[in-house]
């Protein structure tokens, strides 16, 4: 028998792997690697903290998700500072993902 977490069964988490995958393969403008980088990080954070929030659980769990929420936000920013085609694909997923992210927080 192979053993899951339990944040392998979110949609949540599915939805922001996609995002923060979808995001790693995004052009950025040149001279921007500096948000290349914020982008990446505030995507991959997403991930981390819904896995850490669900293996916490109780109010430590809901801690890490309203910090997922935040990376959210902010890798949203990041996308609209990108500003191309391709960035907004990304957008809702990500407002998906915030609110999925504010249900779980409360």
């Amino acid at each position: 028998m192979e053993y899951h977490f339990d944040h392998e069964n979110l949609d949540v988490y599915k939805l922001a792997l996609e995002v923060a995958r979808g995001c790693a393969g995004l052009r950025i403008p040149p001279g921007r690697s500096q948000l290349r980088d914020q982008l990446q990080r505030a995507a991959d954070s997403v991930v981390l903290n819904i896995a850490e929030g669900r293996a916490r659980g109780g109010d430590a769990g809901r801690n890490h998700y309203r910090i997922a929420s935040g990376s959210a936000a902010e890798a949203c920013a990041a996308l609209d500072l990108v500003g191309s085609p391709e960035a907004a694909v990304e957008q809702p997923k990500l407002r998906r993902v915030g609110a999925m992210l504010r249900g779980l927080a409360r």
